[in-house]
């Protein structure tokens, strides 16, 4: 009998590992951390009103001592084509992360893979929402706040709906004492943190890196239990 025939229902989230992205990285020495400690994913921000913004140098200096198999990101804000465009002929970004009003034709206008973030609040449809965007890799749910960004709060997850089209990636006020429980309550495809795992804004902190893989662990440990 063939492996895959053997699986339940029940069993199959036990066997998916929770992708980590760390966002807002804007040291090298920060990115090598977060390398080490098994982040899958680095965010970089190309937001300039963001106090985590990174310059195309900044960037470059941080992708270049990004291993293979570690997706960098590039993060951006209803920026005009050009700009998103001399970044990624500068920066080798992996993935586009679009975090605006960005549609969906101009989503897939860079010809590359990216997600798309939603600010979730009451009344947001995110069924329609990701159907609204058929090209994109994911999903990035994220706090409603003033601006853009999820300013480091957390959200209701039970406006989550069941059955999202797209994978989702779970963000918004992430940390080591509720991402566990945030993976029970969702168990989305990955999770996205920044200001979770700071010491001030921009710069990273390795031993809350570390706590809050920690707790992802232990969250994926809570749901195998569950299924078992």
């Amino acid at each position: 009998m063939a492996v895959s025939s053997r699986l339940s229902i029940r069993s199959i989230y036990s066997l998916h590992r929770t992708r980590i992205k760390i966002c807002g990285i804007t040291r090298a020495e920060d990115a090598r951390a977060a390398v080490e400690l098994g982040a899958d994913a680095l965010g970089l921000v190309f937001y300039a009103s963001s106090t985590r913004h990174v310059s195309v140098e900044q960037a470059w200096e941080i992708a270049r001592i990004v291993p293979p198999f570690v997706t960098l990101v590039g993060l951006f804000v209803n920026e005009p084509k050009l700009t998103v465009r001399r970044v990624m002929e500068a920066v080798p970004i992996q993935l586009l992360q679009f975090h605006g009003d960005e549609e969906e034709d101009y989503c897939r206008s860079f010809h590359a893979p990216y997600i798309k973030a939603a600010r979730v609040r009451p009344g947001l449809d995110l069924v329609k929402y990701a159907n609204s965007y058929p090209s994109a890799q994911g999903l990035l749910l994220d706090a409603y706040v003033e601006g853009f960004g999820g300013g480091g709060k957390t959200f209701d997850w039970s406006l989550i709906p069941p059955g999202l089209p797209k994978p989702v990636i779970l963000s918004g006020g992430l940390d080591a004492g509720n991402v566990a429980g945030a993976l029970r309550a969702v168990q989305p495809w990955a999770v996205d943190v920044s200001s979770g795992v700071e010491a001030a804004k921009g710069i990273k902190d390795a031993a809350k890196i570390a706590a809050f893989i920690s707790g992802v662990r232990d969250g994926e440990a809570g749901i195998a239990l569950q299924s078992a």
